[in-house]
């Protein structure tokens, strides 16, 4: 039986970070009731490329319910409540301040029910003078700077998914999943806030760090690494670049005596260590992008494997599409079952089975009546 079968989740939701986290929760077994208002969470209306439907939605939302409420309205609110005097799990992510307005504030509901847990996702968090702005993925890059260390030299660029929101949610669903630990001990819910920018902001610690110490900006060097060298993508003579990444000194000499064929370049001043590496990034980049230019694809892997160097292609999405690692399961829709990538985290004692991702509404009558 799934761990969370008997855990009772309720979300009013939308977009990607909140619906990441009650996603997870229903993969684990958690019953999620997901509330939305008459026209849905405009995730639903994002795109249509999944037979008609939404590949935003219909990623992030197999496995639960469909309400359609409006909790402004008198009786829908007292509906919710009813739900929630029975819930474990509330988490919203609508504007800030609405689910306040509304009556189902986190510190009313926490006197009301002690035992719930209370999950509040925001765009800055809820102190400081960003607490009322909203936030959307891009807009939180490019507050915290992800964009201006990702993309080319000659222009800043967007981390080409939603990685903000998806690591929020992220943070969201291990931060529940402690919380109802520690609630088996002490009875006791909590309430939890995470927001989009503190989210991102951790992932920045390392440029954050070398800025904080040492006054450097990192500087964008497309499909590189800012502070390790050699760990980025090279051609080959046959137009297929290889991504190579070398992480310490032993990998370097042999990088230089079996692959590069140039040992003298292992002990060259400018490049014995990674700082004068990172330093002199433009001269070695020079020597290796001749050397690989002069080999195929095939000729360059079998130098690599042979010298024990990590390696990967640069590939697109065509290739990811038939990539022989992607594991993917089907996921019932109301337009069939589609074919989705499965959750990274692999159960060697069972088979993960995708539940569901609802009709707008579909469980709307049945939920009122069961909460009557």
């Amino acid at each position: 039986m799934p761990i969370l079968s008997e855990i009772l989740v309720v979300t009013i939701e939308q977009a990607v970070a909140a619906p990441y986290c009650s996603c997870r929760l229903a993969d684990a077994g958690a019953r999620v009731i997901k509330i939305e208002r008459g026209e849905g969470d405009f995730a639903r209306n994002y795109d249509s490329v999944v037979d008609g439907e939404s590949a935003y939605f219909v990623w992030l939302n197999r496995g639960k319910q469909s309400l359609v409420s409006n909790i402004k309205d008198p009786d829908d609110a007292a509906l919710l409540d009813r739900i929630l005097a029975r819930a474990d799990v509330f988490i919203q992510n609508l504007a800030p301040g609405a689910a306040l307005r509304a009556g189902f504030g986190s510190g009313e509901l926490r006197k009301k029910y002690p035992r719930l847990i209370c999950c509040d996702i925001s765009g800055y968090g809820e102190h400081g003078s960003y607490q009322n702005m909203k936030a959307y993925d891009l807009l939180v890059q490019c507050e915290s700077g992800i964009t201006s260390i990702s993309g080319t030299p000659d222009a800043p660029g967007r981390v080409g998914v939603s990685i903000c929101d998806i690591n929020c949610g992220h943070h969201a669903y291990t931060a529940i999943l402690e919380a109802l630990i520690e609630r088996d001990s002490t009875g006791e819910g909590c309430t939890i806030q995470v927001s989009l920018f503190d989210a991102v902001a951790e992932l920045m610690a390392v440029p954050l760090l070398h800025y904080d110490y040492s006054g450097k900006i990192q500087q964008r060097v497309g499909i590189n690494h800012a502070t390790i060298v050699n760990y980025g993508a090279y051609p080959t003579s046959d137009r297929h670049s290889i991504v190579i990444a070398i992480q310490n000194e032993r990998e370097w000499k042999r990088l230089c005596e079996q692959v590069l064929e140039r040992p003298d370049i292992a002990v060259d001043a400018r490049f014995d260590n990674n700082s004068r590496r990172v330093a002199n990034r433009a001269e070695l980049d020079a020597v290796i992008h001749q050397v690989f230019t002069s080999h195929s694809h095939a000729g360059l892997v079998e130098n690599l494997n042979a010298a024990d160097i990590a390696w990967g292609n640069l590939n697109d999405v065509r290739v990811l599409s038939e990539h022989p690692q992607l594991r993917r399961c089907a996921t019932p829709t109301p337009s069939g079952v589609k074919r989705v990538v499965s959750p990274a985290a692999l159960r060697t004692d069972r088979e993960f089975v995708a539940r569901e991702t609802p009709a707008l509404g579909a469980h709307s009558a049945a939920i009122r009546d069961e909460f009557s």
